[in-house]
């Protein structure tokens, strides 16, 4: 398909940023990995039964599944009207007469459909998301490094406050960022492989003294994945739920950093580094406009949408089952690029901004009056009377000059007749200095 005639930007202008995800999430790998759990599954039972067959033979068979055997699926279920059926008929097409009415037995359409789509998302989880969001982490931790010494004004409730560093603030989003990464990593993916309403009914029936819940069990496990035992028809979605939330909670962390660059941009702290031939504005050419954090910020909405709904529907189903979670584990894979796509921009944004120095210096010296908090907490432990108040009346809402500051020091220092030490200690203060342990704070978050 031309990406022109795409209806999604996933497919169409934003392909190449997310074309890795048609591996895990497009139909081509939803059929590859529903085949692959259900010749998995044939071999398994054909050893517990302990039926004689090739297996190696089997396995040829299904290596080197195509696109070809996709549309060969997509056939049966125009005919069948039922997508695990035309994976049931694929596989016994490939299959010697003695061996086909082994393929699905005594499982429902659940039991391979949970266990290929958690294996897609484990998959996809190891070798994409978790290796994206290291890029990210990576740029990151070098733009705080590269930006640790610079002194600026911070601000709190949008007004300015004391000074930090710029380096450490980025830190900060580092931190959070890092802390989600290692919970995704330590996210357990389970499968169930218990028949129609989970009691391995039509199981029993047929081999009543086969232990079919520890077969269950050892299946599960030989994919990888954690067995879940009790559960209706469908898989219990707890376990997933849990991975949308942390996946959403994560995005919002970088939400929050899109919007605090976006800020630093507008305030003039950062410039952006010109693209050669690239436009800001059709009409206004002095333009470099910060789009790339503007798109993060627009792809994390509809991620965040999604992986939320996820999370809240998946969980709700009526009685042992009913069929509105098929069309949403359909769209994992949206959800999924939708955060790429937001990563990615996030990061080429980062590798666009280079600190202003001029600007941010020219504001500290121009805000002596944020040298208050540090005067007054001087001042009260050695013991002066309302110091907060002093200071108060004269900072607040002015604008004050390192000269003004100085001399007023010299006037508090005179009149509350404080030592030589306290005023040198005093007439010390720095707005470029007044950074507390920031610099020591950067090292602990990125060692």
């Amino acid at each position: 398909m031309n990406r022109l005639s795409s209806i999604t930007p996933i497919d169409g202008r934003y392909y190449e940023d997310v074309r890795e995800l048609s591996r895990f999430f497009s139909e081509h790998a939803t059929h590859k990995y529903r085949v692959r759990v259900e010749v998995k599954y044939l071999i398994f039972l054909l050893k517990k039964l302990s039926i004689k067959f090739d297996e190696e033979n089997i396995r040829k068979e299904f290596e080197n599944f195509d696109l070809k055997d996709s549309e060969k699926i997509l056939g049966f279920e125009t005919e069948t009207n039922h997508d695990i059926k035309a994976i049931e008929y694929f596989v016994k097409e490939k299959l010697p007469k003695e061996l086909k009415e082994w393929v699905h037995f005594a499982l429902t359409s659940d039991d391979i459909k949970n266990l290929a789509f958690t294996l897609q998302i484990k998959e996809f989880v190891k070798e994409i998301f978790l290796p994206k969001l290291k890029l990210l982490l990576d740029g990151l931790e070098a733009f705080a490094k590269e930006n640790k010494s610079i002194v600026m004004l911070s601000r709190t409730h949008g007004q300015i406050a004391v000074p930090t560093t710029l380096g450490k603030e980025i830190a900060v989003f580092y931190s959070r960022i890092k802390d989600q990464v290692e919970e995704l990593e330590k996210i357990k993916f389970y499968g169930k492989l218990n028949g129609a309403v989970g009691n391995y009914n039509a199981h029993v029936v047929a081999f009543p003294d086969i232990d079919w819940v520890e077969f269950s069990k050892d299946f599960v496990k030989s994919l990888s994945l954690e067995p879940c035992i009790i559960t209706t028809q469908i898989i219990v979605y707890d376990h997933l739920a849990e991975l949308f939330d942390l996946i959403a909670r994560m995005n919002s962390v970088v939400l929050d950093l899109d919007r605090d660059l976006w800020l630093y941009i507008m305030l003039g702290y950062f410039k952006q580094k010109k693209q050669k031939g690239e436009v800001g504005s059709s009409t206004m050419p002095h333009k470099v406009n910060p789009i790339r954090l503007e798109n993060s910020e627009a792809n994390i909405g509809l991620a965040n949408s999604l992986l939320k709904h996820f999370s809240s529907k998946l969980m709700v189903s009526r009685l042992q089952r009913d069929l509105s979670d098929s069309s949403v584990t359909r769209n994992f894979g949206s959800a999924f690029a939708y955060s790429i796509i937001a990563y990615t921009n996030t990061l080429k944004g980062i590798e666009r901004l280079e600190a202003n120095k001029e600007k941010i210096n020219k504001e500290l010296e121009e805000h002596y009056e944020i040298l208050a908090e540090p005067m007054q907490t001087i001042l009260r432990r050695e013991k002066v009377s309302l110091p907060y108040e002093v200071l108060k009346e004269f900072t607040q809402g002015k604008i004050i000059s390192k000269k003004d500051f100085q001399y007023f020091i010299e006037k508090i220092v005179g009149e509350l007749k404080l030592s030589k030490e306290v005023k040198t200690e005093l007439l010390k203060l720095d707005v470029f200095s007044y950074v507390g342990l920031a610099g020591k704070l950067i090292d602990e978050a990125l060692k």
